[in-house]
């Protein structure tokens, strides 16, 4: 990976159509670019309003192919800024076939790679499995003129073994589009305790596997169609190094673009100090591949 690495990530409210949120969401892009940011992460699905808090087939009608419009532009937007970014786009792969897909544009405008969302929740108000179909194309990290970046989307977020085969597949940085938020039913104490697991199990990718963490999310109160409640997106985007420091964090409701400087050789540094993947006991870890051990 280059070093030093200016990244910036994006908080932003994503409530609006989808035009205005890419306005949006590329005038952040160059705000970064005006930082001289090497690499921006935009928050998961940042094109519309997080439409899968019910289930109504008439948003398929949102998805888009990869290349495709949304492509186009923001492959546009990093050649002339010369910039990496990461964006998340409801991808219609095929006639009943959809994906929750991150794409990386390089520097040069191509599409370096893409990553379709491999853990896919089903809770209320994120009734995800209607719409999008697991990745199939597995945990592989995308090489860039900044790096291999190793791009998970939201619920992969909460399972080591996907930051494990990321790192170990060489990702020099985990990256982490998201869209979670509260339910305004639960009361303060519950909302605290769900942030808190948020970040920590996110810092906790980055000590166990030595490599610094992004986490993008989005903010504001986004109401579910044809009812009264809604999710209230916690924001709290941050950055952090590879022993899980915060090295840059956003509040719950801000609009800001984080940016901060990563130094890479750090990681080498600390996996040197705490050689987890020397150590690994590979050969006892076959259970890993069952769904329970009874």
């Amino acid at each position: 990976m280059n070093s030093p690495l200016i990244i910036s990530a994006v908080q932003q409210p994503c409530n609006k159509d989808r035009q205005t949120n890419l306005d949006f969401s590329i005038a952040r892009i160059r705000e970064a670019a005006a930082s001289k940011a090497d690499l921006v992460v935009l928050p998961e699905l940042h094109l519309g309003p997080y439409f899968c808090q019910n289930e109504d087939h008439h948003h398929f009608d949102l998805a888009q192919p990869i290349p495709g419009p949304t492509t186009d532009v923001l492959s546009a937007v990093a050649k002339e800024l010369n910039i990496v970014i990461v964006s998340t786009i409801f991808e219609k792969r095929a006639p009943g076939i959809y994906h929750n897909t991150a794409v990386v544009f390089d520097k040069d405008g191509s599409i370096a790679g893409k990553y379709r969302k491999m853990h896919i929740p089903d809770d209320p108000g994120f009734y995800e499995k209607y719409y999008f179909t697991p990745g199939d194309i597995g945990f592989k990290p995308i090489q860039t003129s900044l790096g291999r970046l190793g791009v998970l989307v939201c619920w992969d977020q909460w399972f080591p073994e996907a930051a494990r085969l990321m790192a170990l597949a060489g990702a020099d940085i985990l990256i982490y589009p998201t869209a979670i938020g509260w339910d305004p039913v639960d009361d303060a104490g519950e909302h605290q305790r769900q942030l808190n697991a948020w970040i920590t199990i996110q810092r906790s990718h980055a000590v166990a596997n030595g490599l610094p963490v992004i986490s993008c999310n989005r903010i504001g109160f986004e109401q579910a169609p044809d009812s009264e409640k809604g999710i209230q997106f916690w924001g709290n985007s941050f950055v952090a190094g590879p022993q899980g420091e915060i090295i840059t964090q956003a509040d719950s409701s801000e609009t800001k673009v984080l940016t901060c400087s990563i130094d890479s050789t750090r990681s080498e540094h600390v996996r040197r100090i705490w050689p987890y993947l020397r150590d690994r006991r590979i050969e006892n870890y076959g259970d890993l591949t069952k769904r329970f051990i009874d």
